[in-house]
């Protein structure tokens, strides 16, 4: 494994903070990913509260204005709109990033959770082509306009489920042997690895914005419900009601990573309670595997050919 010092990110956080302790974010703008409903809903729910020009983004129109309509219930005067944006086809990722102007921080908070083996549009297993692939893409078009921004911030949001990962070069896409758990894994992997190999090339490049991560511990949405099925869905759906915390806490560590002025680059926001399972937001460490700087150049090379894209970040 090939690592750094400088790959050891500094900072503290504020013990016990919560969306209260969001500042005024008045003439900032905001996209977040997956916005219509659980940890993406609670995201959009608190920024727009605070003042922020909100981009809700979302797969199916309609359930995006449902989201934006429930917000503006309770925040009448939020400014919050909602976009499409289906991140399993690259050609809608393209199109959502070209009718952007301006942005501040971008959330990839977008992810699907242990399907049947799925492909995307152009043929990639689902959970990497959505939870990877398309975050990759969609940071990589909206760079340039990032860096115009105000306290400019890419936040990926993984999960702890990251540290059973690997990634499976040799069957990237579940063809020969897929496992829903394990390609699940992989994909939340490959978020930490591109979020911390992103935060290098842009210190590396001298572009100011900064990479950081969160996983949001075991929270109750609508993720564990609408990827698994039988045994598995039933298994997650008595999960959430005796284990896991609500959604509003969960998306805690990401609204922290996106927001506090205490996150340095490279950091990976958790919930502080036992296992990392529930609680309040403060700095966790990811899987020392996912440091590897021969991985990550081979992931983020790989993940330019799938995509097509590149950010124009040249590794030192």
């Amino acid at each position: 494994m090939s690592t750094t010092p400088e790959d050891e990110p500094g900072g503290t956080t504020s013990p016990g903070w919560t969306a209260a302790d969001i500042p005024a974010l008045d003439g900032r703008t905001f996209i977040v990913t997956g916005g219509n409903s659980g940890l993406g809903f609670e995201t959009c729910r608190a920024l727009a509260a605070k003042g922020a020009q909100v981009v809700l983004a979302a797969r199916d129109p309609e359930k995006g204005a449902e989201a934006v309509e429930r917000i503006r219930a309770e925040h009448p005067d939020a400014t919050i709109e909602t976009r499409v944006l289906d991140l399993a086809d690259l050609d809608s990722v393209e199109v959502f990033a070209a009718g952007i102007r301006e942005v501040d921080v971008l959330v990839n908070n977008a992810g699907v959770m242990m399907p049947p083996r799925t492909t995307s549009a152009q043929g990639y297993e689902l959970q990497f082509a959505v939870n990877h692939l398309g975050h990759f893409a969609l940071t990589a078009r909206l760079l340039d306009v990032l860096s115009q921004g105000a306290d400019p911030r890419v936040v990926t949001v993984t999960s702890f489920l990251h540290r059973r990962g690997r990634i499976h070069f040799d069957d990237l896409h579940g063809e020969h042997k897929y496992s829903r758990t394990g390609y699940y894994s992989q994909s939340k992997l490959a978020n930490v690895v591109f979020g911390l190999e992103l935060h290098r090339r842009l210190r590396q490049n001298g572009v100011p914005i900064t990479s950081a991560l969160a996983h949001p511990g075991y929270a109750a949405t609508n993720l564990q419900s609408a990827g698994p099925t039988g045994i598995m869905k039933l298994a997650m759906k008595v999960s959430n009601r005796l284990a896991a915390q609500d959604a509003e806490m969960g998306a805690l560590p990401q609204l922290y990573a996106a927001v506090s002025q205490d996150v340095d680059g490279g950091q990976l926001i958790g919930p502080d309670g036992r296992k990392e399972q529930k609680g309040y937001p403060t700095v966790v460490q990811p899987l020392e595997a996912a440091r590897d700087r021969e991985l990550a150049k081979r992931l983020w090379d790989t993940s330019e050919e799938l995509t097509g894209v590149t950010f124009g970040l040249a590794a030192r």
